[in-house]
């Protein structure tokens, strides 16, 4: 027999649960750690909830997490302007920073294709990236999108897209599995893929 538990603490299951990874049974774990916490601690976390989208912003170069202005990547004098590598997420930026082996900047497109949802060029950040690459400074773009079949779509989109640029289109190779999303990726895996880049 299932307890029926209090609809607070059901209402705040259902919403833990929602994250990405998470199960009802994590979900109620994490809840009843909540539980535990002290009013001004949770009144803390729920400060920051409240606020996110207000105190965390995008980065108006690359599409980035930034407090404000430009992220903290394209501020940086000593990265290379010659590269940018393009990811769906901002969340896949720390894990190619993890791996150590880029020194080049980002674009955000903001997602990957993915018709069905209603997602196409036009919801993506394509005509940003297309911007960025008219002052001739880019001399390589790597695609760094997914190996699943939108992540792949939208490679070949962008390839075709600048074909007609004066810039190395590349491709993350091997390392990952076909199939597979970025954003579990771990970091030898994707060091090993960024090294093995192929040109589309």
């Amino acid at each position: 027999m299932e307890i029926k538990l209090p609809i607070a603490l059901e209402a705040l299951i259902n919403h833990l649960s929602r994250l990405p990874g998470v199960g009802k049974r994590t979900a109620q774990r994490m809840a009843a750690e909540l539980l535990r916490w002290k009013d001004n601690d949770l009144c803390a976390f729920a400060d920051c909830l409240a606020h996110l989208h207000e105190r965390v912003q995008s980065c108006p170069i690359c599409g980035n997490y930034t407090d404000g202005g430009p992220c903290v990547i394209c501020a940086n004098p000593l990265r290379n302007p010659a590269q940018i590598c393009v990811v769906e997420n901002p969340a896949q930026i720390a894990i190619f920073e993890r791996t150590g082996c880029y020194n080049g900047l980002y674009h955000v497109l903001g997602g990957k294709f993915a018709p069905l949802s209603g997602v196409g060029p036009e919801q993506l950040r394509c005509t940003q990236l297309q911007e960025r690459l008219k002052d001739g400074q880019v001399k390589e773009l790597i695609l760094a999108t997914s190996a699943d079949v939108e992540g792949e779509a939208t490679a070949h989109f962008l390839a075709d897209m600048f074909q007609d640029c004066d810039v190395a289109i590349t491709r993350l190779a091997i390392g990952i599995p076909a199939g597979a999303d970025l954003s579990y990726t771990d970091s030898p895996s994707l060091a090993q893929a960024f090294s093995g880049r192929r040109k589309l």
